[in-house]
Parts: C-alpha cells; structure tokens; sequence
C-alpha cells in the first residue's frame, strides 16, 4: 500500500480547511463552523501529516494558502460537493416550485455551478429563473412575484448579506485615449444606480467625458468595453478576457463599493429557497471576486 492509498482525512477536516482558506483566520474559521480553534488546528496538522505538506503559511493576522494548499482546495471543494450531492440522493426530494431572481451583471460561474447544479440535483423542484437589472426585484418579492432574489446596491437591502464586492472603472487590453480629449464613456441605460454612478462620479471630479455607448445590458456594455469604444464602470465578478482596470495614470474618481443582498419572500417555499441561498453562498466562496491584480490582463 502506497503512502497516499493510507490518507485517512474525513469531511468535518476538509470543511475545516475549507473554512480556514476562507476567512485566513482560525478565530472566524472556527466560528462559521460553530467549533473550537483547537478542534480546527486539529484537523488542519492531521491533513497536513496525512498530505506530508504544509498547506498555510502563518502570519502575524492570520494564514494564507501555500502552493499546495491552494492545489488542495478546488479538490476539497468538490469532494464536500460530491458528498452533498450523495446525501440528497437519499434524503427526502425536494418538490415544489421556486422563481429565483439572478442580477445581469453575475458571469456564467453562478448559472452553471449554482443554479444548473440545483436543477440537476433537486429535479422535482420546477425552477424558474429571471435574470436582468435587480433594481425591481425587492418590489417582485414583496409582491410575490419572485421567491428568492439578489438584489445588488450601495446599501445593504437585507440582514442577509452575500458579500460586499469592489467596483471597478474597466477598459480595453488595448484601450488607448488622448487625456486631452473627454473621456468615452459607456453606461448603462436603465435609470438605476448603474446609470448613475458613473456620471454622479466624473461629474464631482469636474472630469470632461462623453457618453458613447448607452444599453440597458450589461452584457453589451462589456463588448461595448472589450471592443475599446469607451471606459465602463463593472462590479469585479463581471471583468472578463480581454479587458483590465483602468490604469492609474487615469486618475479616475473612486468608485464606491457594491453589496449584494438577498431577498426571500415571507410565502415562500422555506426549504427550497433556503436551499437556494445556502448553495450561492458556498459557490460565492469558491469563487472569491478578483481585484486589480488578478483581473489586469485577463
């Protein structure tokens, strides 16, 4: 028998790992999990001795993945995944029907590891999605329109937070603009707080800007910034290939940051929408919203 055919870790290890990258402090870690630090310091020294590796570097505020820890962690991910999966495959099925309301701006992540999954894995659940500017959503859920709903702002719209994203002014690869001449800009055209922010912000910088590219899609709005028409403004989770942050030199305005909340109706069906909200938080987590560093030169 190989060293590795003799690992012996179990799941409450791994979502003990998974937590620790997570929050890269013990004292968090431990209270998402409702345990104590040492029980989780005991689960990280018996993978780390199962693995012969070291998988977080120690630091004075806390503890950041080595190289082999951040191979381990999609794996941790999707073994935690595959055991959920394996559990309802026995547990009493789901049945009933749910609206879910997904703001545009979200990339394919949410849709094909969230929303697929859950049709995939609850399949007597009749599932409804809408998906487009959130700015109606609170509204369509106390109205009973929508059952569940992220609704995304520069204020908190619930207790129940998802997370606080940045907000990024975007461009091109290969934008290029003389900073004599006003600043093309492309903006959304639905009257939310999308739309105005990037005025609202170039307006108090006394910045000259033109507004070239108008759609009420933010999937237009990012070709319309792929293409190198004009500078957009973006949530981080919406970057994509071939554009980056504006560069420095800009000195555009700050942007304020965004929070996603979410929103479920008092009538809805408890079970599936709690479900729903527990399954966005997790894949949230998995895929941690890029900064600067990581979405320049996608």
């Amino acid at each position: 028998m190989t060293k590795y055919e003799r690992i012996d870790f179990n799941n409450e290890m791994l979502r003990s790992f998974v937590a620790i990258a997570q929050h890269g402090h013990l004292t968090l870690a431990a209270e998402e999990l409702n345990r104590t630090q040492s029980a989780l310091s005991v689960h990280l020294r018996k993978i780390e001795a199962a693995l012969g590796t070291r998988l977080f570097e120690r630091h004075a505020r806390g503890m950041t993945l080595t190289t082999d820890g951040e191979r381990l962690l999609p794996v941790a991910h999707h073994i935690l995944s595959e055991m959920k999966r394996v559990g309802a495959m026995f547990s009493r099925p789901l049945r009933g029907k749910v609206s879910v309301g997904i703001p545009d701006h979200y990339d394919d992540m949410i849709f094909e590891t969230v929303l697929a999954e859950f049709n995939r894995a609850y399949p007597e659940v009749d599932l409804t999605v809408r998906s487009g500017c959130s700015s109606g959503f609170a509204a369509d859920v106390e109205a009973g329109k929508l059952d569940i709903a992220i609704v995304s702002g520069p204020v908190q719209h619930s207790d129940h937070i998802l997370e606080t994203e940045a907000t990024y002014w975007v461009e091109s690869d290969t934008f290029d603009q003389d900073p004599a001449k006003p600043l093309p800009l492309a903006v959304l055209d639905r009257g939310c707080w999308w739309s105005r922010m990037p005025h609202e912000a170039l307006l108090e910088q006394g910045r000259d800007f033109n507004v070239t590219f108008r759609s009420s899609s933010f999937s237009n709005l990012r070709c319309a910034v792929r293409a190198g028409l004009a500078i957009g403004v973006l949530p981080a989770r919406a970057l994509q290939k071939g554009m980056r942050v504006a560069d420095p030199s800009r000195r555009l305005p700050d942007l304020p940051p965004m929070t996603r909340s979410l929103l479920i109706a008092p009538g809805a069906p408890q079970e599936i929408v709690q479900t729903i909200a527990t399954e966005l938080r997790e894949s949230l987590v998995k895929s941690p919203a890029a900064g600067p560093k990581e979405t320049r030169g996608l």
